[in-house]
C-alpha cells in the first residue's frame, strides 16, 4: 500500500543529527519531501504533533521473530531477522519470502545465514541470498569457530559489500554455560563460562575483518575487554562496529539471584564492572548500535530450571525507553539516542532510513519523552512476555507511528 496524500506533521521537535529543533515534516509518495519549517500544503493530510518528538522510525538490528504488535508499540518499522529461524534463512528462496513478510506496515530486512544450516561448516549461497533481498550475513546465535571458514565468509563479504553480522562467544569456551564464571555463578551453582570468551572471539572476527577488509558487526559486546578491543581496532582504521542490547546495560549478573529464567540470556549477563564499561562505552561511541535482540520466548522455553532454560529476551516493546534512561541519566542526548537507534542500524544494513533528512522513506515516530509506564509482562504485545524488566517503572512512549507515509494503528 503506498502514501496516496501527502501528510504534513506540524509543531513538533524534529530528532536530527544535529539536536533537537523546533518544527515539522512533510512526507509525499512515501518519503520526507521537507523538513523544518514547513506548513501543510493544499489536499495535505495534517497532523499536530503537539510539542513531541519527531523522530526517525527505530531500526532494530538482529531479531529473532517477527512481531508486528510487539514492533509497533516500540516504534519499529524496520527490523533486521537473524536467519536463526525453522527453517534458517540459508536459501534464495526462504530470503525473499521473508524479505516481503512484512509489508504492508513494516519493513522486514533478512540477515542470510553465513553457512548452511547455520552449521558453520559450509558457506551458503551468500550471493544468490543477496539478489534475492538480504541485507547482510549473520553467523546466527553460534559463534563459527573454523576461521578458515570465517575467512572465506568476509572475504565474499566484503566482494558484496554486504556487512558481517557475527555471536562473539568462543563456543570452545562458552560451551553451554548458563551464567559469567565469576561470585554469583559460584554461589548460586551455575555453569559459567569466563568472560574471555567474548574478548577471544571479539579479537579473532577483527583480525579476520582486518586482513579481508570486509564490514565487521558485532551484535552484542558486553566485556570490558572486548571494548577495549573494538576501540583499538577503530582506531587503527578497521571497519569494525559493535552493538549490545539494554540488558547489559540496565542488568548485571545480581538479576540472576532468584533464578529468574526470564534474565537467562546470550551471552549471560556479566558484572556490575562490566555493566558500568558498556555504559561508559555507549556514551564514549565505542557501541554504535542499541538493538532490542527480540526473542520471544513461551512457558515450555523459560518454565525450566534456570540453567535449562532457552537464552532470550522479549525486547521489542522496551528498546526506546530503556535507551531514554541513558539520556536521563546524561550518558548520551536525544539525537544520539536516535544515531544508536535508528541512523547507524540503518547506515549498515544499507537502506535509505533512520534520519530525518529529505529524500529518506518516510518512517516517522512521534515519542513523548516523558510519559511514564510501568513494564508489565501480562500487558505485553509480543507474542511471548519473557522481559527481564517486568514490573520496572520507566518513561518514554511512541504515541503515532508512520510507515512510508501511512499511519500504522
Amino acid at each position: 500500500m503506498k502514501q496516496q496524500q501527502p501528510l504534513t506533521i506540524t509543531n513538533g521537535r524534529l530528532v536530527t543529527s544535529q539536536g533537537v529543533n523546533e518544527g515539522g515534516v512533510r512526507l509525499a509518495e512515501g518519503r520526507i519531501q521537507a523538513v523544518g519549517d514547513v506548513s501543510a500544503k493544499a489536499g495535505d493530510e495534517t497532523f499536530d504533533a503537539k510539542g513531541q518528538l519527531v523522530a526517525p522510525g527505530l531500526v532494530d538490528l538482529g531479531v529473532f521473530a517477527i512481531d508486528k504488535p510487539a514492533f509497533h508499540f516500540g516504534g519499529i518499522t524496520r527490523a533486521a531477522l537473524m536467519p536463526d529461524q525453522s527453517p534458517p534463512l540459508d536459501l534464495p528462496s526462504r530470503v525473499n519470502y521473508i524479505a516481503k513478510s512484512g509489508k504492508p506496515n513494516l519493513w522486514v530486512h533478512p540477515l542470510a545465514a553465513a553457512t548452511r544450516d547455520l552449521a558453520g561448516k559450509e558457506l551458503a549461497e551468500i550471493g544468490l541470498m543477496t539478489e534475492a533481498g538480504a541485507r547482510g550475513i549473520a553467523t546466527g546465535r553460534r559463534w563459527v569457530a573454523d576461521s578458515g571458514v570465517m575467512l572465506r565468509i568476509m572475504q565474499y563479504a566484503a566482494m558484496l559489500d554486504l556487512v558481517v553480522v557475527t555471536h562473539a562467544e568462543d563456543s570452545g569456551l562458552g560451551g553451554e554455560a548458563a551464567a559469567t564464571a565469576g561470585e554469583m555463578a559460584t554461589r548460586l551453582g551455575l555453569p559459567s563460562a569466563p568472560v574471555e570468551a567474548e574478548a577471544l572471539a571479539v579479537a579473532r572476527d577483527i583480525a579476520l575483518a582486518e586482513m579481508s577488509g570486509a564490514r565487521l558487526h558485532l551484535r552484542q559486546v558486553t566485556s570490558a575487554a572486548a571494548i577495549k578491543l573494538v576501540r583499538a581496532a577503530k582506531a587503527r582504521g578497521v571497519n569494525v562496529t559493535a552493538g549490545v542490547t539494554p540488558a547489559h546495560f540496565m542488568l548485571s549478573d545480581l538479576a540472576t539471584a532468584e533464578f529468574t529464567t526470564f534474565m537467562r540470556l546470550s551471552p549471560p549477563l556479566r558484572s556490575e564492572a562490566a555493566r558500568q564499561a558498556v555504559i561508559a562505552a555507549i556514551g564514549e561511541g565505542v557501541i554504535d548500535v542499541i538493538a532490542s535482540g527480540h526473542d520471544p520466548r513461551g512457558p515450555e522455553d523459560k518454565r525450566l530450571p534456570f540453567a535449562d532454560a532457552e537464552p532470550g529476551m522479549a525486547g521489542a516493546e522496551t528498546l526506546l525507553a530503556m535507551t531514554l534512561t541513558l539520556v536521563r541519566d546524561g550518558v548520551i542526548d536525544i539525537a544520539r539516542a536516535f544515531d544508536l537507534l535508528a541512523s547507524n542500524p540503518a547506515k549498515l544494513l544499507g537502506v535509505e532510513a533512520g534520519t530525518l533528512d529529505v529524500g529518506m522513506e518516510a518512517d516517522i515516530a512521534l515519542v513523548d519523552p516523558e510519559k511514564p509506564w510501568i513494564i508489565d509482562r501480562r500487558k505485553m504485545a509480543a507474542t511471548a512476555d519473557n522481559t527481564p524488566f517486568d514490573g520496572q517503572p520507566t518513561q518514554g512512549r511512541v504515541t503515532a507511528l508512520f510507515k512510508g507515509g501511512l499511519g500504522i494503528s
